[in-house]
């Protein structure tokens, strides 16, 4: 059974997680990244994955589901930076 504090995991990582995809879809609408900063995003993508990684030595369902897709959003993102350079 899920407890209260992982639903508050689970929620909070629905919401940051989801933050990425008005980005993410910006850029591939307009086919233009150039206001995306290239450094924060890879920044951004080291610190994800080694959220990955903890989430994943704690057996922690929000975090691991959390990284594992902002992770891809990030890289979709940091992919159309360059794609539209």
């Amino acid at each position: 059974m899920i407890d209260f504090f992982e639903i508050i995991g689970l929620t909070a990582a629905a919401l940051t997680t989801s933050a990425y995809i008005p980005q993410a879809y910006k850029a591939f609408k307009s086919k233009s990244a150039g206001n995306v900063s290239l450094t924060m995003y890879l920044i951004m993508l080291i610190g994800i994955l080694l959220w990955l990684v903890y989430g994943i030595h704690l057996q922690s369902l929000a975090m691991i589901l959390a990284n594992s897709i902002s992770a891809l959003l990030t890289l979709i993102i940091l992919y159309l930076k360059v794609k539209y350079k």
